[in-house]
């Protein structure tokens, strides 16, 4: 009698621990102080909505639904896109209902009808910055025309009110109890992504002073990821620039945005230093025709300059970043000074120089911000 094995897959530890991580993290993001605020202001502005939707005056007190509605869609975790979303979708309803009534007038609510509602709302919902609108168009006809029937004025006029009370009060919430402002995003996103950077360059340092090619290589496929976090960056400098608009908190917290921007542009630039060093010199160690190579006389001498650089990113914007600059620049220094004695004996500094004017590009970028600040 022949036996089947059968095995089975379980997923590994590695795998278990990955998605524990990931699911620990989302949690964490769920339940953020900013998140429950914004969920806390959401529900007391549509509790409020619905208090208020019976003292409308008819028809719109036939339809109350509406007006908490109107509060969920204009709660947004910025003051300026709780008025430009709240706006945009008043635009999509007035549009909405506008197409509803076209269609109408040919034909009552049967299938074609219906189609015709749709499809015109979508194409009128694509035209160029409509925002939250474009949702809205071919939503609110379908209402109007399936909802409002024979009293479809009436309808209108009372989805359009609740509507645009919800909207109101919900803005109102937003504005009056505690409106947020991101500002403090801004540092945590600078840290990361110096640190990313100053890891980047520390493990470019170790590779050169390992035997080649180097034992580990994860340094070289880290592109994606700088430029990832880098872009977390820009998303939070933008992030506070929206939240401090229409802010009535904005003055007793204030913070020199456009010198932000100046950072972000300089940590741009850094980014790409450090991306083309480590394009230079993961072709000198594993392409072995592009051309490139580091001397072996000068690898200790760069790996110097890679840490003494990364020195830098770490101290920037943290401690007194005068002293790490110092010892970058003379690190700098005694790199290319050895650049003379190599040539001489015909051998090619390419790569090597190539480096090191990326690090002092950086440093001296690092060097005209802080001193900007100061």
């Amino acid at each position: 009698m022949a036996v089947t094995n059968r095995s089975r897959t379980f997923p590994s530890r590695a795998a278990l621990g990955r998605a524990r991580t990931a699911a620990l993290s989302g949690l964490r993001t769920a339940m953020a102080r900013s998140r429950l605020e914004l969920a806390g202001k959401t529900a007391l502005a549509a509790g409020l909505a619905w208090a208020v939707a019976p003292l409308m005056p008819a028809p719109a007190a036939h339809y109350p639904y509406y007006a908490p509605l109107g509060a969920l869609v204009t709660m947004y975790p910025t003051v300026a896109d709780s008025a430009r979303k709240g706006l945009q979708s008043l635009l999509g309803l007035g549009l909405g209902i506008g197409v509803a009534f076209a269609v109408a007038s040919f034909s009552g609510a049967n299938a074609a009808a219906v189609a015709a509602v749709v499809g015109l709302g979508v194409l009128v919902g694509g035209m160029p910055r409509m925002g939250a609108a474009s949702d809205w168009v071919p939503m609110a006809g379908l209402f109007v025309l399936v909802i409002g029937g024979q009293r479809a004025d009436a309808f209108s006029l009372g989805y359009v009110l609740q509507m645009a009370v919800g909207i109101a009060i919900g803005f109102a919430v937003n504005w009056l109890i505690l409106p947020p402002l991101h500002f403090k995003a801004i540092g945590s996103a600078f840290a990361r992504q110096r640190r990313a950077l100053a890891r980047q360059l520390e493990d470019m340092a170790e590779a050169m002073e390992e035997s080649w090619p180097p034992d580990h290589s994860d340094w070289a496929e880290r592109d994606e990821q700088l430029a990832r976090t880098a872009s977390e960056v820009r998303q939070a400098v933008h992030r506070a620039e929206v939240s401090a608009r229409a802010n009535p908190r904005r003055r007793r917290h204030p913070r020199d945005l456009g010198e932000d921007l100046k950072d972000l542009r300089a940590i741009e630039r850094l980014t790409f230093q450090v991306q083309d060093i480590t394009d230079v010199l993961s072709s000198a160690i594993w392409e072995e025709r592009a051309g490139t190579a580091v001397p072996p006389e000068l690898t200790g001498e760069l790996s110097v300059a890679l840490r003494a650089s990364a020195a830098v990113m770490r101290a920037w914007g943290e401690d007194d970043v005068e002293a790490p600059l110092d010892e970058a620049e003379q690190a700098l220094d005694v790199l290319t000074r050895g650049f003379a004695d190599v040539i001489s004996r015909g051998v090619s500094v390419n790569a090597t120089a190539s480096v090191a004017m990326s690090l002092r590009r950086a440093v001296q970028i690092v060097r005209r911000r802080s001193s900007a600040r100061a």
